[in-house]
């Protein structure tokens, strides 16, 4: 590897043990980490100006010989010390606070470049209050002026013109870097060469610098992330799995098909095919379904899990709620026990009899079909053959656990399904593992939800549509604020809720309560009372966001909701509007700020799914948007999964194609840029097997 990246920055000139330590407070530990710390903006300073013709108030850089000293003291505390320099046309005054040693430091006849702001405010003096200044006789040799001057990411106890000093002595010891990026694709994107981009993000001589260093670094960060993605997903596809399908719909997934109500939409169709084709290889599958809530994503899980079932072996479902996880097993019960295949449901809340009962059947195989939360990767749990993995909700997941039911079987089959629907360039970066499907149309038949934002001044007319509603027979969800990042908030705000109403606007009408800490016979008693009709409105928080399936439910409020993103917003309004009447989502929403604005407009004018995550995505970033723990999606230094769409795809691309011709990155050329894979990806616990 290129020695001097790894060299300690201790050993730095200018540096040592003590400022060692405040470096690595910003991840600084070596000599690399140095010169990857890129500036955070950058000042033109190159035009040097006569302290005569400046307007009080703008920023300056101006050149001068020193001629003397002044010392004041104003008040207790305070001390202004001010050189008289001469820059040819006039004298001006650069003014310090409080820095007495710059009076030593710079004595008469000291030629000074200064950068400060102008201040003609004190007895018509020309005063520079001054930001930067260096000794230099020519101003094309500073470091902070004179120029463009690269303005860092700091911290306590580190100053702009420290972290400039020793990058150029980080700088000067770069002659013998090599670059890991492959020359033809320097040469097909024209991005300057690693030396070239260092020198010039760091002390550039115009704009251009700038623009070509950063797109060198935007380019090298997305490749070597997804060159990382590309060689675990390689490394996936050489292994073997022992079990193996039968070529087409066998005689059970025939009879699957023919049972169901409807019949799948041509997306279903094409992302089955994607699915079956995946199954029916060599290797196992690792497939990423995306579909818009409501689209049957749920319908596409269960042929996979029938297949599993036919080819004799065991398919589990793993949700990230009891809620989930009990929905789930209603609806796959329903189609899958007329077909003779035993399904069973494993929570945390299932007795101790029945648990060890129900694991003596999944480990003699007598358990076909497994449903279950986080339970189901639990050490106690084992499967005699499992062929085939579904996980449901996956952003909901962290990675381990995914690959902790994985590890359950041989190498299964893996189906991981989000009803959370994800911008393209951020599932390349989150999921860039996984081969991607998507459904983008739903079945026909469902009407739009007529969705509406009103303020609190409005409560009544809400309450009003929901009485004309239930008057019809149908039935309302009303969603709690979240209070804050605390589940017990949320609870007494639903609770609160629901008392009210019950005993004032709705003491007519049967209100029900759900919530998250309420046990899960509790829950299930309140949702069979729902589905069955008999709650006419379900107070609740956000437990119901994902699964929750009533198709006579036709309105959902959601208080204070400008609390949510709107990914959220959009799984609670998929709860309506999965029957044939027309479906109504009120925002009740009071926003202060202008993001929150946007995302009710954005509410307001799209009922699609993907392009509201796009519009989240822009306002909030990927880690609001995403739960960077949860999904393990990288930070990065320099590069956006908004604003570098293109350089992403382009990255990819070029990353497939590498390693597909060098999967281990063995060639000669490639030895570099296989160091440098593992250096920045080694020990990152989503590429597990990277080394």
């Amino acid at each position: 590897m290129n020695e001097i990246l790894k060299k300690p920055v201790q050993y730095l000139k200018g540096v040592g043990p003590k400022r060692a330590g405040i470096l690595k407070k910003i991840n600084i530990l070596t000599v690399g980490d140095l010169l990857y710390h890129f500036p955070r903006e950058y000042q033109d300073r190159s035009n040097i100006c006569p302290a005569q013709g400046l307007e009080h108030g703008r920023v300056a850089t101006v050149m001068g010989r020193v001629l003397y000293a002044r010392e004041l003291k104003p008040r207790r505390g305070l001390t202004i010390i001010k050189l008289a320099l001469d820059d040819g046309q006039g004298v001006f005054f650069a003014v310090w606070f409080n820095q007495k040693y710059v009076i030593k430091q710079y004595p008469p006849g000291t030629m000074l470049l200064v950068t400060g702001k102008v201040d003609k405010s004190y007895r018509g003096e020309i005063q520079l209050q001054v930001i930067d200044c260096e000794v230099t006789g020519e101003s094309h040799q500073a470091l902070h002026g004179g120029g463009i001057v690269p303005i860092y990411p700091l911290t306590e106890g580190i100053s702009q013109k420290y972290i400039r000093s020793v990058m150029q002595y980080a700088l000067q010891e770069t002659a013998s870097l090599r670059d890991f990026i492959p020359e033809h694709l320097l040469v097909k994107y024209r991005l300057p060469g690693l030396k070239k981009a260092i020198s010039s993000i760091h002390r550039p001589e115009n704009e251009n610098d700038i623009r070509q260093a950063r797109r060198r670094f935007i380019f090298e960060e997305l490749f070597l992330l997804q060159l990382a993605l590309a060689k675990q997903r390689k490394k996936i596809k050489r292994q073997q799995k022992s079990h193996r399908y039968p070529e087409g719909n066998g005689r059970l997934v025939e009879a699957f098909l023919k049972q169901l109500p409807f019949k799948l939409t041509a997306d279903q169709i094409k992302v089955w095919n994607e699915i079956r084709g995946d199954m029916e290889s060599s290797y196992p599958m690792n497939r990423l379904l995306q579909g818009d809530v409501g689209s049957g994503k749920t319908v596409v899980s269960a042929l996979v899990l029938v297949k599993a079932v036919e080819a004799g072996l065991q398919g589990a479902l793993m949700a990230p709620t009891e809620i989930l996880a009990e929905q789930h097993y209603l609806g796959l019960s329903r189609w899958l026990k007329p077909l003779g295949i035993n399904t069973a449901l494993l929570t945390g809340s299932i007795k101790k009899s029945r648990r060890e009962k129900l694991l003596a059947e999944i480990e003699r195989g007598e358990v076909q079909v497994l449903i279950g939360t986080h339970a189901l990767i639990q050490d106690m749990v084992s499967f005699k053959q499992l062929g085939a993995v579904v996980v449901d909700e996956q952003h909901r997941f962290g990675v381990k656990q995914r690959l902790a039911l994985q590890a359950k079987g041989n190498l299964p089959d893996v189906l991981v399904m989000t009803a959370t629907p994800i911008p393209r360039t951020l599932a390349l970066t989150v999921y860039g593992d996984l081969d991607i499907s998507v459904i983008y149309h739903l079945p026909p038949g469902r009407r739009p939800v007529r969705t509406y934002h009103v303020t609190h001044r409005a409560i009544n007319d809400v309450y009003r549509l929901i009485r004309r509603e239930v008057k019809n027979g149908k039935q309302a969800y009303i969603v709690c604020p979240l209070v804050e990042e605390s589940e017990m908030l949320d609870v007494q705000a639903a609770v609160d809720l629901a008392d009210r109403l019950s005993g004032t606007v709705f003491r007519d009408l049967n209100v029900g309560l759900l919530h998250g800490r309420m046990k899960a016979g509790e829950k299930e008693a309140v949702m069979i009372e729902f589905r069955d009709g008999n709650i006419d409105i379900l107070v609740s928080t956000t437990v119901i966001e994902v699964g929750v399936d009533v198709p006579n439910a036709t309105v959902m409020v959601i208080i204070d909701a400008h609390r949510f993103g709107l990914a959220q917003l959009h799984q609670l309004r998929g709860r309506v509007g999965r029957g044939r009447s027309q479906s109504y989502c009120i925002l009740v929403a009071d926003p202060k700020t202008e993001e929150g604005r946007q995302r009710m407009a954005a509410m307001v004018n799209s009922g699609d799914g993907f392009v509201l995550a796009e519009e989240d995505l822009r306002l909030r970033g990927p880690g609001e948007f995403f739960g960077v723990k949860q999904s393990g999606l990288p930070e990065f230094k320099i590069a956006s999964i908004i604003r570098d769409r293109r350089a992403m795809e382009c990255a990819r691309e070029e990353a497939a194609v590498l390693i597909e011709k060098d999967p281990e990155l063995q060639r000669p050329e490639h030895q570099l840029l296989a160091q440098e894979l593992y250096h920045r990806f080694g020990k990152n616990e989503k590429l597990l097997n990277i080394g």
